[in-house]
Protein backbone atom coordinates (compact mmCIF):
# COMPACT_ATOMS: atom_id res chain seq x y z
CA UNK A 1 0.00 0.00 0.00
CA UNK A 2 1.60 3.63 -1.47
CA UNK A 3 1.83 6.25 1.43
CA UNK A 4 -1.07 8.65 2.19
CA UNK A 5 0.88 11.61 0.59
CA UNK A 6 1.32 9.53 -2.53
CA UNK A 7 -2.54 8.97 -3.02
CA UNK A 8 -3.15 12.46 -2.47
CA UNK A 9 -1.03 13.96 -4.98
CA UNK A 10 -3.15 11.60 -7.27
CA UNK A 11 -5.94 12.45 -6.49
CA UNK A 12 -6.18 16.47 -7.82
CA UNK A 13 -3.97 15.05 -11.81
CA UNK A 14 -7.58 13.09 -11.71
CA UNK A 15 -9.56 15.43 -11.07
CA UNK A 16 -7.71 17.98 -13.47
CA UNK A 17 -7.78 15.18 -16.07
CA UNK A 18 -11.55 14.68 -15.80
CA UNK A 19 -12.46 18.30 -15.88
CA UNK A 20 -10.21 18.84 -19.02
CA UNK A 21 -11.52 15.55 -20.57
CA UNK A 22 -15.50 16.23 -19.62
CA UNK A 23 -14.80 19.28 -21.44
CA UNK A 24 -13.22 17.76 -24.21
CA UNK A 25 -16.31 15.50 -24.76
CA UNK A 26 -18.70 18.06 -24.76
CA UNK A 27 -16.82 19.84 -27.57
CA UNK A 28 -16.43 16.85 -29.24
CA UNK A 29 -20.15 16.36 -28.97
CA UNK A 30 -20.44 19.92 -30.55
CA UNK A 31 -18.49 19.01 -33.60
CA UNK A 32 -20.41 15.55 -33.69
CA UNK A 33 -23.57 17.80 -33.89
CA UNK A 34 -21.83 20.27 -36.74
CA UNK A 35 -21.46 17.15 -38.74
CA UNK A 36 -24.87 16.82 -38.39
CA UNK A 37 -25.86 20.23 -39.48
CA UNK A 38 -23.19 20.11 -42.68
CA UNK A 39 -25.29 16.57 -43.72
CA UNK A 40 -28.32 18.24 -43.43
CA UNK A 41 -26.89 21.12 -45.20
CA UNK A 42 -25.22 18.87 -47.91
CA UNK A 43 -28.54 16.91 -48.54
CA UNK A 44 -30.30 20.38 -48.90
CA UNK A 45 -28.05 22.62 -50.65
CA UNK A 46 -25.86 20.39 -53.02
CA UNK A 47 -27.88 17.26 -53.70
CA UNK A 48 -27.79 18.70 -57.27
CA UNK A 49 -24.23 18.57 -57.42
CA UNK A 50 -23.75 15.14 -55.86
CA UNK A 51 -26.55 13.87 -57.86
CA UNK A 52 -24.36 14.86 -61.09
CA UNK A 53 -21.41 13.50 -59.78
CA UNK A 54 -22.80 10.01 -59.50
CA UNK A 55 -25.92 9.98 -61.90
CA UNK A 56 -28.12 9.24 -59.11
CA UNK A 57 -28.96 10.04 -55.26
CA UNK A 58 -25.42 9.85 -53.64
CA UNK A 59 -25.49 8.80 -49.56
CA UNK A 60 -22.85 11.67 -48.98
CA UNK A 61 -25.18 13.51 -46.99
CA UNK A 62 -26.36 11.01 -45.38
CA UNK A 63 -22.67 9.44 -44.25
CA UNK A 64 -21.97 13.00 -42.72
CA UNK A 65 -24.97 12.53 -40.82
CA UNK A 66 -24.64 9.19 -39.49
CA UNK A 67 -20.95 10.06 -38.66
CA UNK A 68 -22.35 12.77 -36.72
CA UNK A 69 -24.84 11.06 -35.14
CA UNK A 70 -22.33 8.37 -33.65
CA UNK A 71 -20.32 10.77 -32.16
CA UNK A 72 -22.96 12.89 -30.38
CA UNK A 73 -23.69 9.92 -29.27
CA UNK A 74 -20.04 8.53 -27.91
CA UNK A 75 -19.61 12.47 -26.87
CA UNK A 76 -22.01 11.60 -24.39
CA UNK A 77 -20.57 8.54 -23.51
CA UNK A 78 -17.18 10.15 -22.79
CA UNK A 79 -19.00 12.45 -20.56
CA UNK A 80 -20.40 9.80 -18.60
CA UNK A 81 -17.25 7.34 -18.56
CA UNK A 82 -15.14 10.64 -17.12
CA UNK A 83 -18.01 10.91 -14.45
CA UNK A 84 -17.80 7.44 -13.41
CA UNK A 85 -13.90 7.01 -13.61
CA UNK A 86 -14.25 3.72 -15.08
CA UNK A 87 -10.67 2.26 -16.68
CA UNK A 88 -12.30 0.31 -19.36
CA UNK A 89 -15.02 2.70 -20.34
CA UNK A 90 -12.00 5.20 -21.16
CA UNK A 91 -10.23 2.51 -22.90
CA UNK A 92 -13.17 2.44 -25.25
CA UNK A 93 -13.78 5.57 -25.76
CA UNK A 94 -9.97 6.13 -26.50
CA UNK A 95 -10.21 3.27 -28.78
CA UNK A 96 -13.24 4.65 -30.38
CA UNK A 97 -11.69 8.45 -31.16
CA UNK A 98 -8.36 6.24 -32.82
CA UNK A 99 -10.70 4.73 -35.13
CA UNK A 100 -12.98 8.39 -36.12
CA UNK A 101 -9.20 9.93 -36.18
CA UNK A 102 -7.99 7.11 -39.20
CA UNK A 103 -11.37 7.33 -41.03
CA UNK A 104 -11.36 11.15 -41.20
CA UNK A 105 -7.33 11.40 -41.93
CA UNK A 106 -7.88 8.93 -44.60
CA UNK A 107 -11.40 10.49 -45.99
CA UNK A 108 -9.23 13.61 -45.99
CA UNK A 109 -6.10 12.61 -47.52
CA UNK A 110 -8.32 10.40 -50.42
CA UNK A 111 -10.39 13.52 -51.21
CA UNK A 112 -7.31 15.90 -51.54
CA UNK A 113 -5.46 13.35 -53.73
CA UNK A 114 -8.17 12.75 -56.30
CA UNK A 115 -10.03 16.02 -56.16
CA UNK A 116 -8.83 16.12 -60.07
CA UNK A 117 -10.30 13.34 -61.09
CA UNK A 118 -13.64 14.15 -58.87
CA UNK A 119 -13.27 17.33 -60.57
CA UNK A 120 -12.69 15.76 -63.85
CA UNK A 121 -15.73 12.95 -63.74
CA UNK A 122 -17.75 16.17 -63.07
CA UNK A 123 -17.33 17.87 -65.98
CA UNK A 124 -17.62 14.49 -68.03
CA UNK A 125 -21.13 13.95 -66.13
CA UNK A 126 -22.68 17.53 -66.56
CA UNK A 127 -21.56 17.12 -70.14
CA UNK A 128 -23.69 14.13 -69.89
CA UNK A 129 -26.51 16.08 -68.67
CA UNK A 130 -26.79 18.75 -70.90
CA UNK A 131 -26.20 16.48 -73.89
CA UNK A 132 -29.42 14.03 -73.10
CA UNK A 133 -30.90 16.80 -71.11
CA UNK A 134 -35.14 16.55 -71.36
CA UNK A 135 -37.17 18.68 -69.05
CA UNK A 136 -40.52 16.90 -69.87
CA UNK A 137 -39.15 13.57 -68.07
CA UNK A 138 -39.67 14.03 -64.56
CA UNK A 139 -37.84 10.63 -63.73
CA UNK A 140 -34.61 12.37 -65.07
CA UNK A 141 -32.69 13.77 -62.10
CA UNK A 142 -29.87 15.14 -63.87
CA UNK A 143 -31.99 17.27 -66.09
CA UNK A 144 -33.31 18.79 -62.91
CA UNK A 145 -30.23 18.92 -61.33
CA UNK A 146 -29.03 21.21 -64.50
CA UNK A 147 -32.12 23.23 -64.20
CA UNK A 148 -31.57 24.21 -60.50
CA UNK A 149 -27.74 24.65 -61.33
CA UNK A 150 -28.42 26.95 -64.65
CA UNK A 151 -30.95 28.87 -61.91
CA UNK A 152 -28.57 28.84 -58.93
CA UNK A 153 -25.99 29.62 -60.24
CA UNK A 154 -27.38 32.19 -63.39
CA UNK A 155 -25.23 30.12 -65.77
CA UNK A 156 -26.57 28.19 -68.82
CA UNK A 157 -24.68 25.42 -71.37
CA UNK A 158 -21.01 23.69 -69.99
CA UNK A 159 -18.98 26.61 -71.06
CA UNK A 160 -21.51 28.71 -72.58
CA UNK A 161 -25.17 29.18 -73.67
CA UNK A 162 -24.43 28.36 -77.13
CA UNK A 163 -23.04 24.57 -75.75
CA UNK A 164 -27.28 23.89 -75.83
CA UNK A 165 -27.17 24.45 -79.70
CA UNK A 166 -25.61 21.01 -80.20
CA UNK A 167 -28.05 19.42 -77.91
CA UNK A 168 -31.50 17.37 -79.28
CA UNK A 169 -33.32 19.30 -76.70
CA UNK A 170 -32.57 22.79 -78.57
CA UNK A 171 -33.50 21.69 -81.79
CA UNK A 172 -37.31 20.14 -80.45
CA UNK A 173 -37.09 23.52 -77.84
CA UNK A 174 -34.48 25.68 -77.93
CA UNK A 175 -32.30 26.89 -74.69
CA UNK A 176 -34.48 25.51 -71.51
CA UNK A 177 -36.17 28.44 -69.53
CA UNK A 178 -33.75 27.25 -66.34
CA UNK A 179 -31.37 29.98 -68.46
CA UNK A 180 -33.33 33.09 -68.80
CA UNK A 181 -32.45 35.80 -66.65
CA UNK A 182 -36.09 37.10 -66.40
CA UNK A 183 -38.88 34.06 -67.36
CA UNK A 184 -41.12 37.05 -68.33
CA UNK A 185 -39.11 38.29 -71.17
CA UNK A 186 -38.06 35.11 -72.75
CA UNK A 187 -40.20 33.96 -75.41
CA UNK A 188 -39.95 30.37 -76.75
CA UNK A 189 -39.13 31.86 -80.08
CA UNK A 190 -36.08 33.86 -78.82
CA UNK A 191 -34.82 30.77 -76.69
CA UNK A 192 -35.09 28.96 -80.15
CA UNK A 193 -32.40 32.00 -81.83
CA UNK A 194 -28.88 31.73 -80.19
CA UNK A 195 -28.61 35.60 -81.28
CA UNK A 196 -31.94 36.73 -79.99
CA UNK A 197 -30.90 34.14 -77.01
CA UNK A 198 -27.70 35.23 -76.11
CA UNK A 199 -29.54 38.59 -74.92
CA UNK A 200 -31.86 37.12 -72.54
CA UNK A 201 -30.42 34.33 -70.84
CA UNK A 202 -26.87 33.51 -68.53
CA UNK A 203 -24.25 33.47 -70.93
CA UNK A 204 -21.70 32.42 -68.48
CA UNK A 205 -20.87 28.40 -68.47
CA UNK A 206 -22.23 26.44 -65.79
CA UNK A 207 -19.01 24.30 -65.70
CA UNK A 208 -16.33 26.64 -63.70
CA UNK A 209 -19.14 28.12 -61.79
CA UNK A 210 -20.09 24.45 -60.22
CA UNK A 211 -16.36 23.74 -59.52
CA UNK A 212 -15.74 26.71 -57.61
CA UNK A 213 -18.92 26.33 -55.76
CA UNK A 214 -17.88 22.31 -55.46
CA UNK A 215 -14.01 23.44 -54.46
CA UNK A 216 -15.16 25.58 -51.62
CA UNK A 217 -17.25 23.72 -50.29
CA UNK A 218 -15.19 21.01 -50.47
CA UNK A 219 -12.61 23.14 -48.94
CA UNK A 220 -14.83 24.06 -46.00
CA UNK A 221 -15.67 20.63 -45.25
CA UNK A 222 -12.05 19.08 -45.69
CA UNK A 223 -11.25 21.79 -43.36
CA UNK A 224 -13.66 20.84 -40.54
CA UNK A 225 -13.55 17.17 -41.42
CA UNK A 226 -9.18 18.09 -41.15
CA UNK A 227 -9.79 19.88 -37.54
CA UNK A 228 -12.10 17.03 -36.08
CA UNK A 229 -9.50 14.15 -36.86
CA UNK A 230 -6.44 15.96 -35.03
CA UNK A 231 -8.79 17.39 -32.39
CA UNK A 232 -9.20 13.44 -31.36
CA UNK A 233 -5.41 13.23 -30.85
CA UNK A 234 -6.50 15.43 -27.60
CA UNK A 235 -8.93 13.00 -26.10
CA UNK A 236 -7.02 10.02 -27.00
CA UNK A 237 -4.04 11.60 -24.63
CA UNK A 238 -6.78 12.83 -21.80
CA UNK A 239 -8.36 9.38 -22.18
CA UNK A 240 -5.65 7.17 -21.66
CA UNK A 241 -4.07 9.08 -18.80
CA UNK A 242 -6.58 9.06 -16.66
CA UNK A 243 -7.26 5.94 -17.52
CA UNK A 244 -3.81 4.94 -16.41
CA UNK A 245 -4.22 7.01 -13.13
CA UNK A 246 -7.21 5.90 -12.09
CA UNK A 247 -6.20 2.38 -12.29
CA UNK A 248 -2.69 2.83 -10.42
CA UNK A 249 -4.45 4.69 -7.47
CA UNK A 250 -6.88 2.17 -7.51
CA UNK A 251 -3.63 -0.28 -7.26
CA UNK A 252 -2.07 1.99 -4.85
CA UNK A 253 -4.96 1.73 -2.34
CA UNK A 254 -4.70 -1.91 -2.23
Amino acid sequence: MSPPSRRLQTKPVITCLKTFLISYSLIFWFTGVILLAVGVWGKVSLEAYFTLASEESTNAPYVLIGTGAIIVIFGLFGCFATCRGSPWMLKLYAMFLTLVFLAELVAGVSGFIFRHEIKAKLGVAYDNAVTNYNSTDGSSSSSGAVDVIQRTLHCCGVNNYTDWSETAYFKASGIPASCCKDSANCSPESLKDLDKAGQEVYTVGCFARVTHVMESNLGIIAGISFGIAFFQLIGIFLSCCLSRYITNNQYEMV
